[in-house]
């Protein structure tokens, strides 16, 4: 195995100890931040995919300084190639983004004959790609349905909702409230946690049957897409 660990020819020497420690941390250290967002964010929108973006991001940014040790040749040249990329071409996803960078910075390590490093920085980028691809990191579910109705009745008499939920759910958290033609009405948008989530369609028929709701929908939490 002399091959493999004497496979950097750079300027600078790699010390596979510290790389593999710098590794390790940026990692954990990315996966706190990425489950900090998890639970904290709030809000309709949620992109799983940003979520994989904070955990891949600081791995890369880690292979990157090692792959440039300081050489501002290096530097100025990654500076340039991403730049080129981003300049010709539109990435929809965030973590396209990270596959990009991933593929510079093996590149480059190729380019600055630190075999070795690239070798190394194929095989994180890989592992992490099938870590979310198996684990479905990132993915969060904290409700079973999705409710969207509108309110006609004053919006100091919410509190006739609160029995219904209280038979049938959970927890019930208010994700979005709208007022309209001038306070007239209300459309609401609850996330509900289920007692039972085979109990559902119950749940719909009876906000359905309140008076004063009106243009009900609801929506499972399996079907909502998390990008």
């Amino acid at each position: 195995m002399n091959w493999l660990f004497s496979g950097d020819y750079g300027l600078v020497p790699t010390n596979y100890t510290l790389l593999a420690i710098g590794l390790l941390l940026s990692f954990a250290g990315g996966q706190a931040v990425a489950w900090t967002y998890m639970w904290t964010h709030s809000g309709l929108s949620y992109s799983r995919s940003y979520v994989n973006t904070l955990i891949v991001m600081p791995v890369l940014v880690c292979l990157v300084m090692m792959v440039l040790a300081n050489n501002l040749i290096v530097a100025f040249g990654l500076m340039a190639i991403f730049a080129l990329v981003r300049f010709r071409t539109v990435l929809r996803d965030t973590l396209d983004t990270a596959y990009v960078l991933a593929a510079i910075v093996i590149g480059l390590a190729c380019g600055t004959l630190k075999f070795t490093t690239a070798l190394i920085a194929c095989a994180a980028t890989v592992g992490l790609m099938l870590y979310f691809w198996l684990t479905h990191s990132g993915t969060r579910q904290r409700y079973d349905l999705i409710l969207n109705f509108q309110w006609l009745r004053p919006a100091a008499e919410l509190a006739a909702l609160q029995p219904l939920f209280d038979r049938h759910c959970r927890s019930v958290i208010c994700a979005s409230q709208r007022s309209e033609e001038g306070g007239a009405r209300l459309s609401l948008s609850y996330r509900v946690r289920l007692r039972d989530p085979a109990r559902g369609a119950e749940l719909v028929a009876e906000l359905q049957a309140l008076e004063g709701v009106a243009r009900v929908a609801s929506l499972a939490a399996q079907d909502e897409s998390e990008l």
